[in-house]
């Protein structure tokens, strides 16, 4: 992809200025308390490593002196907006869950609309609870045979608006943890008619820009505001998040002024590096690594799919008329149908037996997450494990099945705002008394963090039958005021 011939993108400001740190002996008398791993206790340098704590310094008088005149900070944001066509880029310490909050409270305000699509991250709920904001959800593109969300069409978008045209902006969630991605091309279109901006959750994209084989990147599709987690799909430290800006719909300085008011007044040098070595990483070298990706991930979709029992999601499976636009085949999807057992407990099988971690578990699918780290070796050995598994379906078959409703089982009706419904007095009732009560709470499958209960909505007798049938399972639920889903909280 082409980059600023003028910038050089061998740089890596926060990677440099921490080697200059040490070159010279700086001597803080300042936080962290560690002072460089010096009082760090010996078991724990043991376990992390001295280079953690060398790491870690102040970002204003450490890394860059106390008025930040050394730029360090903002030459590593500039070089990376360069990387990935935005013109801002902020760097987060705080994860994609504080940018996100960041970019909504740019485009929208307390008692003002925004278009949400429904299968948004359990962090833009947060975003909506501490800001008041009024959702305008819009329905995902639902597969009923799959039991599967995939984003909004544009279209979804254009009826919403048209509804509420008042409205400040519109936020989708693309791709989604699946590998699923929106038509944002169209969706940044139906926005920008309007004058209105288009934020895109992005936190499983941090690889796109790199690589044109690739479902489209935000910036280059016209979205206004990105949030990405590096951490997920890249090569930055957990935590490690960027958001970028493009256009003249959002002031710079506001998006900056929000995420300073909630971001941390000690932001880690270390995620900084992280983020700023990555890409470096990818503009030098990201086309040959995804290249090896993409190809590694098509060797080991055909090998699952070789194995009983087993089938890969793929595009065919997701991509068309009323499903997604387009697909990432890097998360490999894989349905256990045909063993007849859940990802929930195939998922904790693999752990058990092979000390395999999946990232997603549902009632029908677990997914193994390719990146450009990944090789011959460790998808080996994913392949024996599911091997391997195949051999003991029949011992997993002995699980309790989960009701899913249709689609429109799982929609219930908001009956309050979010933030109203979550501070308001509440109380606890059992679970068979809930139906018909509004949320007090959300309660949130996790992984992937996308809630099925908001507060503020009234809950139905399919929904609270869906969440006790995959507590049963084994879902994890650890939002909710009781993991166990005995009782609900409700507004009072």
């Amino acid at each position: 992809m082409a980059v600023n011939e003028s910038l050089d993108h061998d740089e890596a400001p926060v990677l440099e200025a921490l080697e200059r740190y040490h070159d010279v002996d700086e001597l803080a008398f300042t936080p962290p308390g560690h002072k460089q791993a010096r009082g760090a206790d010996p078991r724990v340098r043991k376990v992390l490593g001295d280079a953690v704590f060398l790491g870690d310094l102040l970002a204003n008088g450490g890394l860059d002196d106390r008025l930040n005149r050394g730029n360090v900070l903002a030459r590593a944001q500039r070089l990376m907006a360069d990387a990935v066509h935005a013109e801002h880029t902020f760097f987060s310490t705080c994860g994609s869950s504080l940018s996100v909050k960041a970019a909504m409270l740019t485009v929208t305000a307390p008692h003002r609309r925004l278009l949400v699509g429904r299968d948004a991250h359990k962090s833009v709920i947060a975003g909506l609870i501490l800001s008041g904001v009024e959702p305008v959800w819009v329905s995902p593109a639902w597969d009923p045979d799959r039991h599967l969300a995939h984003p909004p069409t544009a279209d979804s978008f254009e009826e919403a608006f048209a509804a509420h045209p008042d409205a400040d902006g519109a936020l989708v969630t693309s791709p989604t943890p699946y590998g699923s991605a929106a038509d944002l091309h169209g969706i940044a279109d139906v926005c920008h008619r309007r004058g209105k901006p288009l934020i895109v959750d992005e936190a499983w994209g941090a690889h796109l820009p790199f690589h044109d084989e690739l479902p489209a990147w935000a910036m280059d599709a016209g979205a206004d505001i990105c949030v990405t987690s590096v951490h997920k799909m890249g090569s930055g430290l957990e935590q490690g998040s960027v958001f970028h800006l493009q256009g003249d719909l959002i002031d710079p300085a506001v998006l900056a002024s929000r995420a300073d008011l909630l971001g941390t007044t000690s932001p880690s040098v270390l995620l900084y590096a992280g983020l700023d070595g990555w890409r470096r990483q990818m503009v030098k070298d990201g086309k040959r690594l995804l290249d090896d990706a993409l190809h590694l991930a098509a060797r080991t979709r055909a090998a699952i799919e070789r194995v009983d029992g087993l089938h890969v999601d793929g595009a065919a499976d997701y991509c068309g008329p009323g499903r997604a636009a387009d697909f990432d085949p890097l998360p490999v999807v894989i349905d256990l149908s045909g063993l007849g057992t859940t990802g929930y407990r195939a998922g904790d099988w693999l752990r058990a037996h092979h000390h395999v971690d999946m990232h997603l578990f549902d009632h029908r699918r677990i997914s193994a997450q390719l990146t450009h780290a990944d090789d011959a070796s460790t998808v080996g050995r994913l392949l024996d494990a599911l091997r391997d598994l195949a051999t003991h379906a029949e011992e997993l078959k002995d699980v309790p099945g989960v009701t899913v409703p249709d689609p429109a089982g799982l929609r219930m009706t908001q009956a309050a705002l979010p933030r109203d419904a979550y501070f308001a007095s509440y109380e606890d009732v059992p679970v068979e008394d809930a139906a018909g009560r509004v949320a007090a709470e959300m309660i949130t499958p996790y992984p992937p963090g996308i809630p099925v209960v908001l507060p503020g909505e009234r809950l139905t007798e399919p929904v609270l039958t869906y969440l006790r049938s995959g507590v049963r399972a084994g879902m994890n639920l650890p939002d909710a005021a009781d993991s166990g889903l005995r009782t609900v909280r409700v507004t009072a």
